[in-house]
């Protein structure tokens, strides 16, 4: 057994990790109920297994503060460290299903034929950006055990990192592109009163979570470029404040505008109504409002 310090360049505090990892169990246990009550995709289910490994991050831990060893450090590491990637495949696949259902919508000339509005790009090429992201850092992770290749390590987890940075600005780029063309449309939710409202809130979700993750990346960079026992490495509340919270929050902003709700099961056949919450009298095949109805046909085509 090592000393804490020897890995954290601290000793981490106790108390804390065990509170973190019980919220991040009671989010997984309530974004699997959300998951199943708004009858969503099953591509939903990411958020609880999220946060379960958030938990067990946590846990791990809590296990260093007592009995830090190699292998319990690096599964801290990795806990910590990957689990929130699998949040932004959330939100590549979330703006992947708003373009694929639009274009169902549209007549053939409305329809986007630039490459990169094409659902199979959009979700694809983000979901693999996301997965060489994830694993770069996790190969940087496993080959820090190393002492003879920690600097081989740092910088692999590093590429990961920037990896991830870049296309987090693609990605916001093509969402705002996509929030502001009205060709694109989002099935209302119980508290939606129109489309309109339904594709402000969730794109409220998309760019506000994507934001916090690429904030959390700056912080991890710096403290990967700082390396071991540099000031952000060493400083334990800043890890609690760029990590911790600004996962949390990301979880609050998805339970409280649940996805789901935009995406249920039955809306290829029926569609709630807006303002009528969910159960109540539906329309046939998507048509949620003579809004959209109206705004398709006063719309100039376009041209893309």
């Amino acid at each position: 057994m090592t000393s804490p310090e020897y890995y954290f360049s601290y000793k981490p505090v106790n108390i804390a990790p065990e509170l973190v990892a019980v919220i991040f169990l009671t989010i997984a246990v309530l974004t699997t109920i959300q998951a199943f009550k708004s009858r969503g995709p099953k591509w939903l289910l990411v958020l609880p297994v999220t946060a379960f490994c958030e938990a067990v991050g946590y846990a791990f831990r809590v296990v260093c503060i007592y009995w830090t060893t190699l292998g319990t450090f690096t599964a801290t590491s990795l806990f910590l460290l990957l689990p929130p990637n699998a949040l932004a495949l959330t939100n590549y696949k979330t703006l992947g299903e708003i373009v694929r259902r639009s274009r169902v919508l549209l007549p053939d000339h409305q329809k986007p034929k630039v490459f990169w509005l094409k659902p199979r790009f959009l979700t694809w090429f983000f979901f693999t950006s996301d997965v060489f992201s994830f694993l770069l850092q996790g190969i940087g992770v496993g080959i820090s055990t190393q002492d003879d290749k920690r600097d081989l390590a740092k910088y692999t987890v590093l590429a990961g990192l920037y990896v991830q940075l870049f296309f987090f600005a693609v990605f916001l780029v093509i969402t705002m592109y996509v929030l502001v063309d009205k060709r694109f449309v989002v099935a209302c939710g119980p508290r939606d009163v129109s489309p309109r409202q339904a594709k402000r809130r969730l794109f409220w979700v998309i760019i506000a979570t994507t934001i916090l993750l690429y904030i959390r990346s700056i912080y991890r960079v710096a403290e990967f470029v700082g390396g071991y026992g540099s000031k952000i490495y060493g400083t334990e509340w800043l890890f609690y404040l760029f990590d911790t919270v600004l996962v949390l929050i990301s979880f609050a902003v998805y339970m409280q505008s649940f996805i789901g709700y935009h995406f249920r099961s039955h809306m290829y056949n029926d569609t709630v109504v807006p303002g009528t919450g969910a159960g109540n009298t539906k329309l046939h095949a998507y048509q949620i409002s003579a809004e959209y109805t109206e705004l398709n046909q006063n719309q100039q085509s376009y041209h893309v």
